[in-house]
C-alpha cells in the first residue's frame, strides 16, 4: 500500500506500509529505511480489529491480574464440566467469579481462598438454579476443607449480595444417595447387599420426613441424618441378611464417609421408631428392641400419622390429664392397693422405676435439646455487638421457611413450655 511523502534517506516516493510481526511499519521500498513504527502492544479485543493502543491499556500492564483471572475461569469451567452442568450455569458462575475478583474484599485474600472462590461461584449458581449439589461434593473435588470453603462462600454471598435459596431435604437425599455404590454388584459389594435405587430413595425419603416431623432435623447438619436414614431403609428392605451389618460397614460398602454425629442420629431415629411400635397392638406380643424394630419399619411408616399421634401428645392431651387423677383415686379407693403416700415413697426410693413409667406413657413431642439438655459452660460477658442484638432483626427469604410452623406445631410447642 503506497503512502504520501518521500524517504529522507534516498528521496524516493515509493513508501509502503508493511505489517511486520503484526506491527505496522512505514518502509521505503527503494532503500529499506523504516520511517515509522507502530505501538508495541495491543489488547486482545483490539488485535482482532488491528487497532493500536497505548501500553497502559494493553495486556502487559495487567498481565498478572489477567493470568489470575484466566486461571480462575478455566478452573470454574473445568469444575462445571466435571459436574456436567448446563452451559448457562457455566456462564453465570464465570460472571460471578469476574465480579468477585474485581471486588476490593477479595484483592488481598490468600491464594488458597482465591482458588476456592471459583468453587463457591459454582456452588452459588447451582443453588440458585435448584441444582442439587452439596458443599461436600464441591470440597471433595477441590480437595478443600469445608470450614474454609464455608467462610469463603459466606463472604462471597455477603459482598456480592447474592440471594441463595436453601436446598430442600428431598433434593439432598437424591443427591447424596446418587454417590452410593450399593445399586450394582461389584467385587466390593456382595450380591445380598445390592439394593434397588428407587426403592431405597423412596424409603429414605419417608424416614427423613419422619425425622423432620419429630424435631430431629431442626438445627442439625442434614448429611448425618440422611446417612442414618439411608442405613435404616437399606436394612429394612432385606432385614434377614442385613441386620448384622453395622453403620460403619454400610458406609464403607457405599463408598461414603461416616459423619461422626450419624451414630447419634441413628439412635434418636430408633427411639422414635420404638415409641411408634409400642402403639401397634399386634407388635406388643413381640419383644421389639432397637435391632428387631427395623423389620417393621415399612408398617410403621405406612401408619406414621396415626402412630405419632398416639405415641406423642400431638392433639390436646386430654387423655393424659384425665388418666392421672383416675390412677390416684383407684389407688386410694382399692383396699388391696398401697396408700398414695407409699406409692410416692416407692417412686422416690426407686427413681428409675418412676422414670420408666413416665417414659412408657405418651409425652409431648419435644426437640432432643429439651429432652436431654446439655450442661452449658459459662461464657464470657457479651460483647457490645452481641448485646445490641434485640431479636427484631429481619429474616432473610432463604431462612423464613425454618421459622414457619403449622397450627399443630404451635399447639405442641405451647404444651411443651407448660410440661414440667
Amino acid at each position: 500500500m503506497a503512502a504520501r511523502g518521500r524517504c529522507p534517506g534516498c528521496g524516493s516516493a515509493a513508501l509502503v506500509e508493511d505489517a511486520h510481526y503484526a506491527q505496522q511499519q512505514l518502509v521505503c521500498a527503494a532503500c529499506g529505511c523504516v520511517l515509522a513504527e507502530g505501538l508495541l502492544t495491543t489488547t486482545y479485543a483490539e488485535e482482532e480489529h488491528l487497532r493500536e493502543v497505548a501500553y497502559s491499556q494493553s495486556t502487559g500492564q495487567k498481565e498478572q491480574l489477567s493470568r489470575c483471572l484466566q486461571r480462575g475461569i478455566r478452573r470454574v469451567q473445568d469444575l462445571c464440566k466435571v459436574l456436567q452442568l448446563p452451559r448457562v450455569f457455566e456462564e453465570t458462575a464465570v460472571s460471578y467469579f469476574q465480579r468477585a475478583l474485581q471486588h476490593p474484599s477479595f484483592h488481598l485474600v490468600s491464594l488458597e481462598k482465591k482458588e476456592l472462590l471459583g468453587g463457591c461461584c459454582v456452588f452459588v449458581t447451582c443453588r440458585q438454579h435448584n441444582w442439587p449439589v452439596t458443599m461436600g461434593t464441591i470440597c471433595s473435588l477441590l480437595y478443600a476443607k469445608q470450614e474454609l470453603f464455608a467462610s469463603v462462600y459466606l463472604s462471597l454471598q455477603k459482598e456480592l449480595e447474592l440471594s441463595v435459596p436453601a436446598l430442600s431435604l428431598a433434593d439432598l437425599v437424591k443427591t447424596h444417595l446418587n454417590s452410593f455404590r450399593l445399586f450394582q454388584h461389584t467385587a466390593d459389594v456382595p450380591a445380598r447387599f445390592v439394593e434397588d435405587k428407587e426403592k431405597m430413595v423412596a424409603r429414605t425419603m419417608q424416614i427423613v420426613e419422619l425425622a423432620s416431623e419429630t424435631w430431629l432435623v431442626t438445627g442439625r447438619h442434614p448429611v448425618p441424618i440422611v446417612t442414618a436414614a439411608a442405613f435404616l431403609s437399606w436394612q429394612s428392605l432385606q432385614p434377614a441378611t442385613r441386620l448384622t451389618c453395622t453403620l460403619a460397614r454400610f458406609c464403607k460398602l457405599a463408598g461414603v464417609d461416616l459423619p461422626p454425629p450419624a451414630h447419634l442420629r441413628l439412635k434418636e431415629l430408633l427411639e422414635i421408631l420404638l415409641r411408634m411400635a409400642s402403639q401397634l397392638a399386634w407388635l406388643r406380643v413381640f419383644n421389639v428392641d432397637k435391632k428387631t424394630v427395623v423389620k417393621y419399619i415399612g408398617d410403621l411408616l405406612q401408619h406414621r400419622i396415626f402412630l405419632l399421634k398416639n405415641a406423642f401428645c400431638l392433639e390436646d392431651g386430654k387423655e393424659q390429664d384425665a388418666a392421672a387423677p383416675g390412677e390416684g383415686s383407684e389407688g386410694e379407693g382399692s383396699p388391696g392397693s398401697p396408700p398414695a403416700a407409699g406409692g410416692a415413697a416407692q417412686e422416690e426410693g426407686c427413681p428409675s422405676e418412676g422414670k420408666r413409667q413416665r417414659e412408657d406413657g405418651p409425652r409431648p413431642l419435644l426437640p432432643p435439646c429439651l429432652i436431654n439438655p446439655r450442661k452449658r459452660l459459662r461464657t464470657a460477658a457479651p460483647s457490645p455487638s452481641d448485646s445490641a442484638i434485640t431479636g427484631d432483626e429481619p429474616i432473610s427469604d432463604s431462612e423464613i421457611e425454618q421459622y414457619l410452623r403449622g397450627p399443630e406445631e404451635i399447639r405442641a410447642f405451647r404444651k411443651a413450655k407448660a410440661w414440667p
